[in-house]
């Protein structure tokens, strides 16, 4: 399978800006072709990448007040192993076991037990809880704030992708299962647009929970990977002020599987 990525990012800078970009595929692909850039106001800015504890490679521009664009592309040719744990680490998914800003799963535990109680198999968990949070929620874009974490998802009952994927999160956890966020890009997805889904450690590894069910979740490439948004955002503004003008992404690949929904799947 082919996969061909790419995203494109306004912003007008009003302050200067120490800014974060987590836009490029991460290190565990290895592109057939690749490409990044910046420039402000026309011209050329240097970028500083850096890699995160999973893989995920960073960009990081210190920006004067102007026009700043940040372009990247990539593709990928076949697939990659499952990310995953150093043999014996336990500290990992005691990480992803705990509450978090955004998935806030001691919040949600009645919850998960009134919901899930009765169901022993973690694998059967996993698709449980997928279905329900596809089921209670109704996806609106723009109906969600940035600072809003699985509780008030659920209180609200719609969201985007990030919501989805945080309330998945944040019950999975509440029933012992450690559950992350991850953003990916998603040949498939209709609107079109940076993706968000989560990830259990279910069977010795991690599969995907995606309860959008708006992608085939096979052709999903990583991006960044984290405890909830508060890692994985594809912009972060460090200091100073950047306004968001535009973006815009695609997300190609040259066949797009059958997705069941009953098969445990890992991003590959």
């Amino acid at each position: 399978m082919q996969r061909t990525v790419t995203s494109h990012i306004v912003l007008d800078v009003a302050q200067t800006a120490d800014l974060v970009f987590a836009i490029a595929v991460a290190d565990a692909y290895t592109p057939a072709s690749e490409s990044v850039s910046a420039t402000l106001d026309g011209a050329s800015v240097p970028l500083r990448t850096l890699t995160d504890a999973h893989g995920g490679r960073l960009h990081r521009v210190i920006a004067q007040p102007g026009r700043l664009i940040v372009d990247y592309a990539a593709t990928i040719d076949g697939a990659v192993p499952p990310l995953a744990i150093a043999p014996g680490d336990e500290t990992e998914l005691l990480v992803y076991g705990r509450p978090s800003r955004y998935a806030e799963s001691d919040a949600l535990a009645p919850t998960a037990a009134a919901e899930f109680g009765g169901i022993d198999d973690p694998r059967d968990v996993l698709l449980a809880v997928s279905s329900w949070v596809g089921t209670q929620l109704s996806y609106v874009s723009g109906s969600s704030l940035p600072t809003d974490g699985a509780t008030r998802t659920l209180l609200a009952r719609r969201g985007v992708c990030r919501d989805y994927s945080h309330l998945c999160v944040a019950l999975l956890r509440a029933l012992g299962i450690p559950a992350r966020l991850v953003a990916v890009y998603a040949p498939g997805l209709e609107p079109m647009d940076f993706h968000a889904v989560a990830e259990a450690w279910v069977d010795g590894r991690w599969n995907v929970v995606d309860a959008t069910t708006l992608a085939p979740r096979g052709t999903l490439v990583r991006i960044a990977t984290g405890r909830d948004a508060a890692d994985t955002a594809f912009l972060n503004v460090l200091r100073g002020r950047a306004d968001l003008v535009e973006v815009a992404v695609t997300a190609t690949a040259d066949t797009l599987p059958t997705d069941d929904l009953d098969v445990l799947t890992s991003i590959v």
